[in-house]
């Protein structure tokens, strides 16, 4: 995989889209009332997880799949491995201050202070963003450059701008580093770890049990007192076992000399079930505490749908329906801000949907039939050729 272009596998474009379908469509449920509990983010003391609180794993377990393709595609492009780690140190580092700035958009903030709307700022950092991150194509590369150029002197304005608080003392700083930058942190560590162990499985199946480790040596008060920058990367510890639990699914199906792929992927997801089980007691089940237990169960859920995929997609060759998920997949960047673009621009005119569509069988209608066209701006956008990358 390392050494030659990489195939195009469809199932992994198939995963990736459908995550962000489903992504669209709890996050538009989130606020609809009357849906039934496993619709529905579970509490963070519950010792349970839901339909929803899968997602964000789907969205980290894809992305430690897809860097060996990557790192591999660009190494067949003649990139030197000074500029892939270029590209891997810009890309965790954008996704970190696309974290950090919706993140503050959430909360905290204070709109006296900045002398405008929330929204309004929201709008212009997600104009900003695009600005920097488009993909141009036009052969002024000049022009690509000045444009880039102003997209991040606005951010830079923007960050400035930023008040919060309730006397509007505090600025843009990271609160949470929000879904975008958790996702960067897992990015890079998983590849620091890719490269690390030179993608061989068993070591990086010891750095699964390592990151767990981490977050229960981070939750024990006697080694946490002695230690205490180890809580403050537990978290980031667990979100990066489920991206390489992706990596290793990634090597276990395309690695080479694996001829047994659903065999091992089986194998694994029994490991990481059982040790999941074996952890419960200890840590319970939580998204939002990040628990190593959550993470486990939800990379065991991972492996096998990608495996049920991989089968229906690629061995069986039955994928024509993953056309449809190809321009978000293709573009997962910009679908993924789409409906916060949206909304902002929904406040910012003072817009709201009937209240017809906020509870009940109707907004369970709607939040689907909002993420279906989502998807489908998403391909009237891949045709005009605007993208984003990171």
């Amino acid at each position: 995989m390392a050494n030659s272009k990489p195939a195009r596998i469809l199932a992994i474009d198939a995963f990736r889209g459908i995550t962000i379908l489903v992504m669209i469509f709890v996050n538009t449920l989130a606020g609809v009332r009357g849906m039934p509990a496993w619709m529905e983010h579970a509490a963070a003391d519950a010792d349970a997880m839901t339909f929803p609180d899968v997602v964000f794993p789907a969205f980290l377990f894809i992305v430690g799949m897809s860097i060996p393709f990557a790192m591999a595609q660009r190494q067949a492009a003649g990139d030197t491995a000074a500029q892939r780690w270029r590209h891997v140190l810009a890309r965790a580092a954008g996704l970190l201050v696309l974290g950090v700035f919706m993140v503050n958009a959430e909360d905290g903030y204070n709109e006296a202070a900045m002398g405008m709307s929330i929204h309004l700022w929201s709008l212009l950092f997600y104009g900003c963003a695009m600005l920097v991150w488009a993909v141009y194509r036009f052969e002024n590369k000049t022009l690509a450059v000045a444009l880039r150029a102003v997209g991040a002197a606005g951010l830079l304005a923007l960050a400035l701008a930023f008040r919060g608080g309730p006397d509007g003392s505090l600025r843009l700083a990271p609160q949470w580093w929000g879904i975008l930058g958790l996702i960067g942190w897992a990015y890079l560590y998983s590849t620091v770890a890719w490269s690390l162990t030179r993608a061989r499985l068993l070591p990086l199946g010891a750095l699964v049990l390592a990151c767990t480790g981490l977050y229960c040596a981070a939750h024990t008060p006697a080694l946490l007192s002695s230690a205490p920058l180890l809580g403050a990367q537990a978290e980031n510890a667990v979100h990066t076992s489920i991206a390489l639990c992706g990596l290793l699914t990634s090597l276990i199906f395309f690695g080479r000399g694996r001829d047994k792929p659903f065999r091992d992927a089986l194998l694994l997801a029994l490991a990481l079930a059982v040790l999941a089980y074996v952890l419960r007691p200890y840590f319970r089940i939580s998204k939002i505490y990040a628990t190593p237990s959550w993470a486990l169960y939800s990379a065991t859920i991972c492996v096998l749908l990608f495996a049920a995929l991989y089968w229906v997609v690629d061995v069986r060759r039955l994928n024509g329906w993953t056309a449809f998920f190809r321009p978000a997949a293709a573009n997962p960047l910009l679908v993924y801000i789409i409906p916060y673009i949206v909304y902002a621009l929904m406040q910012l005119l003072h817009l709201a949907l009937p209240d017809v569509l906020g509870s009940g069988l109707p907004g369970f209608l709607w939040a689907l039939a909002y993420a279906m066209i989502v998807m489908a701006l998403a391909a009237g956008l891949n045709r005009t050729h605007f993208t984003l990358q990171l």
